[in-house]
């Protein structure tokens, strides 16, 4: 009986896969081959698994342990994908300004030099999901569980995958649009967290819920300019541009949960808040006294509470 290693079966296993996907999918871009964990998909598929076992474990193990601060590594980690992303940006920016790309539907060897501009930008987009999976680890070792929803788990895990076969397959052309957009998006996102890890910044930052809100504006117009392409075809696969509509529609169904359930239960809690005080002032000044000494009190108590 002939023994078969290990490495022999995971190389069948990714053939046959390989095989599968181009029935699905037709011919893989030739122009990726032998590109940094292009080639076989089993490498994705694991760092994912990896990825989810850590969502599941991590949490805990964290359990009976201390938070991490991680204050110094956050700063760098967010500076450094905020320059990623502004980079991305410019690039891709200037690519479809010099392949002339068409804004309703571009193909996928149609622009010579700057689709290959272009592929290399999309690497490192698809790269660069690899890395942000940093950012939920981030909230594990520093006890923030809270922020580990089904949302931020579900665009994380999908991501990395679905960029993996986008660069097999259609690595350039019609693909240029949401990566643009997501980049510009990040650059604001990773900038605002960056300078939240620094508690004498968090004052001044007030464009959170904006982030939110552009985010939801980039699934729409996503979805318009992927039906663009629908309407108009052109020799990019429709096929494609049907699943990015359905994704960015699960994005925006996902992320418009989570801003009703972030903002306006916080803007109603505001208004109880705001409306209690109001009753509560009432009722001290019809008693002859008033509100400011009490909340030089709590001033001093939370000044305590913080030095301590």
């Amino acid at each position: 009986m002939s023994y078969k290693p290990a490495g022999f079966k995971m190389e069948h296993f990714d053939a046959s896969l390989s095989t599968y996907f181009k029935a699905l999918l037709g011919p893989r871009d030739t122009r990726v081959k032998g590109w940094f964990l292009l080639d076989n998909y089993i490498p994705t598929f694991i760092f994912s698994t990896i990825y989810l076992l850590i969502v599941w474990l991590g949490p805990k193990y964290m359990k009976n342990r201390q938070p991490l601060a991680c204050r110094r590594i956050l700063v760098v980690y967010n500076l450094g994908l905020t320059l990623l992303s502004l980079y991305m940006f410019c690039e891709l920016v200037t690519g479809v300004w010099e392949g002339n790309y068409n804004f309703f539907c571009q193909g996928t060897r149609s622009a010579g030099e700057a689709d290959m501009k272009i592929i290399r930008v999309l690497w490192w987009y698809y790269f660069s999901k690899l890395i942000e999976f940093m950012d939920t680890f981030f909230f594990i070792l520093r006890k923030n569980n809270h922020q580990i929803t089904v949302l931020h788990v579900y665009h994380h895990a999908s991501m990395l995958n679905i960029w993996w076969f986008v660069m097999n397959w259609v690595p350039c052309g019609h693909s240029y649009f949401g990566a643009t957009l997501n980049s510009f998006i990040h650059v604001l996102m990773y900038s605002y967290y960056g300078l939240s890890s620094v508690p004498s910044m968090r004052p001044y930052l007030w464009w959170k819920k904006y982030i939110t809100q552009g985010q939801l504006i980039q699934f729409v117009l996503t979805i318009i300019q992927t039906t663009c392409g629908v309407i108009w075809p052109c020799s990019f696969p429709l096929g494609w541009l049907y699943f990015q509509i359905g994704y960015m529609i699960s994005l925006i169904t996902l992320f418009t949960n989570f801003y009703i359930q972030t903002y306006n239960k916080q803007g109603s809690s505001r208004r109880k808040e705001h409306l209690k005080d109001h009753q509560n002032g009432s009722l001290a000044a019809a008693n002859g006294h008033t509100n400011n000494f009490s909340s030089l009190e709590n001033n001093v108590k939370l000044r305590k509470q913080r030095k301590d």
